[in-house]
């Protein structure tokens, strides 16, 4: 794109701050409307497979990423009392690391400090409120007041996307999987370090996963109703209820787990656009347009992914509707295999009913997944 754009990005997380860094750093002039006051991530960690770690070098900040995490190279599967199965060595894309663990806090301040430095302007407590796209350019009113006429218009506005509901009504809306993800932060035990998958069968599985060299996160998925919820006063309990068959390093650090405020649980869902992702100069990215299960941890390399070969495709092409062809082109395969591929993952892990198609899938395994994504995106 010979002529600098003007861009705003609907949304501060992972995928959008990536964005507004790759596209300010190629002279583009980047606003970011989020809706929080702040960028203080929730959650707890997030793992940052080799794929991603290749969008953090390409952006400037792979370095700071592995200073504020903790980086592994090897995922050991063991039974439920910890002793070892097997030991696999995780693959690399190019010369990215193999992994970093990262609290999401960390990452939402190194991603903030690269936009900002780059030239990326972050407006906080605001959301789009009118949008008139016209085919040439995009007239936006915020909900802070402030408006402004824009060349795109980028939803990085995850997985209940306002602006895909704005783009498609409720055609796309999040499906729930009938499982969620328990989470909560410990410290890390010294024989942690790469990622230890305790397995005791269809029954469970329970992860542990560094995140920084004093803390480690414990995750673990089951079956709940759509309409649970876990007591605040207890959640804590409810967790080691779920995970009763494990001893060594889960029951460890189960153990350290004395109240119910630090535990996360989140249901599991997904989204799948199937229509353009692009409708004018409007388009939605990362789980606003194909939100995955969290079974391969791809979804977070999935967002930026598809901010990195966004601005590459601006820089191919002379004009922005090439541009969102070529870059729909090259992340939609992509991005749909990693849908499938975790969705079927997720059923294998949990005694699902799986499809023919799954179960060419599932013959490639967790393993075979990882040296796929290490391909070229």
């Amino acid at each position: 794109m010979a002529t600098p754009l003007r861009v705003l990005i609907h949304g501060g997380g992972i995928g959008g701050l990536t964005l507004a860094t790759a596209l300010a750093r190629r002279d583009h002039t980047v606003e970011v409307a989020e809706l929080r006051d702040e960028l203080d991530a929730l959650g707890v960690g997030i793992i940052q497979p080799s794929n991603a770690l290749h969008v953090m070098r390409e952006i400037g900040v792979l370095e700071d990423c592995l200073a504020a995490g903790f980086e592994w190279e090897v995922l050991t599967i063991a039974d439920p009392a910890g002793n070892t199965l097997a030991e696999i060595p995780q693959p690399r894309m190019g010369d990215a690391p193999s992994n970093n663990g990262i609290p999401r806090p960390a990452l939402a301040r190194v991603l903030n400090a690269a936009a900002t430095s780059a030239g990326a302007k972050i407006r906080f407590g605001a959301t789009i409120t009118e949008l008139t796209d016209d085919g040439s350019g995009v007239d936006v009113t915020l909900s802070d007041g402030s408006a402004g006429r824009w060349d795109l218009v980028v939803g990085f506005d995850g997985i209940g996307s306002p602006l895909r509901t704005r783009l498609y009504g409720d055609r796309y809306a999040p499906q729930y999987t009938g499982f969620a993800n328990w989470r909560v932060t410990v410290p890390r035990q010294e024989q942690v370090r790469g990622v230890v998958m305790g397995t005791a069968g269809q029954a469970a599985k329970a992860l542990l996963t560094p995140i920084t060299d004093e803390l480690m996160y414990l995750g673990s998925v089951f079956a709940e109703a759509e309409d649970f919820r876990p007591d605040p006063s207890s959640a804590h309990e409810q967790l080691k209820e779920r995970l009763p068959m494990f001893s060594g390093p889960v029951a460890e650090a189960l153990a350290q787990v004395t109240g119910p405020e630090a535990v996360v649980y989140s249901r599991i869902s997904q989204v799948t656009v199937e229509e353009p992702w692009h409708v004018g100069r409007v388009v939605l990215a990362g789980d606003a347009a194909h939100a995955s299960t969290p079974h391969i941890a791809q979804g977070a390399a999935m967002a930026v992914e598809d901010a990195l070969v966004l601005a590459e495709s601006l820089d191919a092409e002379a004009d922005v509707d090439a541009a969102l062809d070529m870059w729909e082109a090259r992340r939609r395969p992509r991005a749909m295999w990693v849908q499938a591929m975790s969705r079927a993952v997720l059923k294998q892990e949990t005694g699902g009913e799986t499809t023919p198609e799954e179960d060419e899938l599932l013959k490639i395994g967790i393993p075979g997944a990882a040296h796929v994504l290490v391909q070229p995106y």
